[in-house]
């Protein structure tokens, strides 16, 4: 699929079990996951060699490896927005941001317990289009982590999986 330079952004559906006790939430997928029909498709995205590090016997598994190994650790994987504007892929120019319905998600998704951004804009977005629509009694538990984008240089690989062992960590928990 190719992506206009200036487009309307829709997100794709969450990979989720309806057991998963954990939610990892990124912004809004890039150009590449577009084009690609998959999360986080950017070979320099440290996503999915992180999630493998943590989770997996191997690494460089395919993408339904790789959404499975997921599913089957409890984990969930979505974006705070379902559409947004943006040119390229840096979140620093998301427009017209609209979130996706996570009071639906919740009624179905009723174990999850700890939300995890994938990065601080992730966050910000939550916090701006999303906390406000959602009950009290949900009491989830909310962690920001460095983003894994290739656009984050502050942190290394073993840096990234070193907060991301958090993740793995909330779902030891469950």
């Amino acid at each position: 699929m190719t992506i206009p330079e200036r487009a309307i952004v829709t997100g794709f559906a969450p990979v989720a079990r309806p057991d998963a006790r954990v939610l990892i939430l990124g912004t809004v997928p890039s150009r590449r996951s577009l084009e690609a029909g998959e999360y986080y498709a950017h070979p320099r995205n440290a996503f999915w060699p992180v999630i493998e590090r943590l989770f997996a016997r191997e690494i460089g598994l395919d993408y339904a490896a790789r959404t499975s190994l997921l599913q089957d650790a409890k984990v969930s994987l979505w974006d705070v927005l379902r559409t947004a504007e943006r040119p390229g892929s840096l979140d620093a120019d998301i427009k017209e941001p609209v979130a996706n319905d996570f009071g639906a998600f919740f009624a179905e998704h009723r174990a999850v317990r700890t939300v995890f951004f994938n990065g601080t804009t992730a966050r910000s977005l939550w916090e701006r289009h999303v906390a406000h629509t959602l009950h009290a009694e949900l009491d989830l538990r909310l962690v920001t982590l460095p983003s894994t984008s290739p656009a984050n240089a502050t942190l290394n690989l073993e840096g990234k999986l070193a907060a991301w062992g958090a993740v793995r960590g909330a779902v030891a928990e469950c």
